[in-house]
């Protein structure tokens, strides 16, 4: 990630504004309504604690994971992010950007620089991004072209490691199972394109252009180790109750 990317990120932020493309939870969970004595205390909080791991939270990405081993269960993926320096990015996922919306899981993204420097078996668990970016397939949604694609050119030798915690694209009401890997595409006919093509719709965008408007953005080469399951066996958990033991394989 070259220099300045907390700069463009924030640029991005505030020229962007309202989100749009309002999408709530895949699913509704069980569990009593919130209580005036619940409300008020949320209120209290809000008030009275500190919100600085929250406040850092100022970056929306959207795009598409699916399960490392399993490229046919594909999902979109709501992206809240911090920018911790220049070449570190944390990021909350949800299933959504409504109130009702649901943690599905992390993504840390670090620079090229920091990802060479891995040890081969840790970089079986990272993901390139330079498809997602090319493609249009990751979007800033609701900041202006020329922000988001200045996004996009730090974003794109980028390399992230998500776990999905809550499996809310299997219509799970509660977090339960064991967590997964995820992965991102690298090459056209991967994505389910209906389900880009409905993401497109609620944002009133076209990932198709967006990908026009990308071919000026380098495409660097996929650092040798990325993307497990596409240059070698994946690596997933399996989960204790169907018959598997919880440990990559």
């Amino acid at each position: 990630m070259r220099p300045q990317l907390a700069v463009a990120l924030t640029a991005a932020v505030l020229a962007g504004g309202c989100t749009g493309g309002d999408t709530s939870s895949n699913v509704t969970s069980p569990g009593e309504a919130k209580s005036a004595s619940t409300r008020t205390l949320e209120t209290g909080a809000a008030v009275l604690q500190a919100q600085a791991p929250i406040r850092a939270i100022n970056t929306y990405l959207d795009g598409f994971h699916f399960y490392s081993g399993n490229m046919q269960q594909q999902m979109e993926a709501h992206h809240y992010c911090a920018i911790l320096n220049d070449e570190l990015i944390q990021c909350v996922i949800f299933d959504g950007n409504q109130d009702d919306a649901k943690v599905m899981g992390v993504e840390y993204i670090v620079s090229e620089r920091i990802f060479k420097e891995f040890p081969e078996a840790e970089k079986r668990l990272w993901h390139s991004h330079v498809h997602e970016v090319k493609s249009g397939q990751l979007i800033a949604p609701a900041v202006p072209e020329a922000a988001e694609t200045a996004l996009m050119e730090k974003l794109v030798s980028t390399y992230g490691k998500t776990w999905h915690t809550w499996h809310t694209d299997q219509d799970n009401r509660l977090p339960v199972g064991v967590p997964q890997l995820m992965m991102g595409f690298t090459a056209d006919g991967q994505v389910n394109t209906a389900m880009v093509e409905e993401r497109d719709k609620r944002f009133g965008i076209d990932s198709s252009e967006k990908r026009k408007d990308r071919e000026k953005i380098p495409a660097p080469a996929i650092a040798p180790g990325a993307d497990s399951g596409q240059h070698g066996a994946p690596i997933q958990i399996a989960d204790p109750q169907e018959g598997g033991s919880a440990t990559a394989h």
